[in-house]
């Protein structure tokens, strides 16, 4: 499984907006590594930011 469905698949279990710390505590990975996948999930429309740093998968 790659960063960004790991990263995906972590927001859609949470079920509400998640902060890319609080998305690196659940999935064990380093934070750097959930930006980088934040930022190309954003890119391709697979999540969208409801307020300020925090990410949730576009229903």
């Amino acid at each position: 499984m790659s960063i960004e469905q790991q990263v995906l698949e972590a927001m859609k279990k949470a079920g509400e907006p998640l902060r890319s710390g609080e998305i690196a505590q659940l999935t064990g990975l380093d934070k750097k590594d959930v930006e980088k996948a934040i930022k190309k999930l954003k890119k391709e429309g697979k999540i969208e930011s409801p307020k300020r740093c925090y990410y949730a998968p576009v229903k």
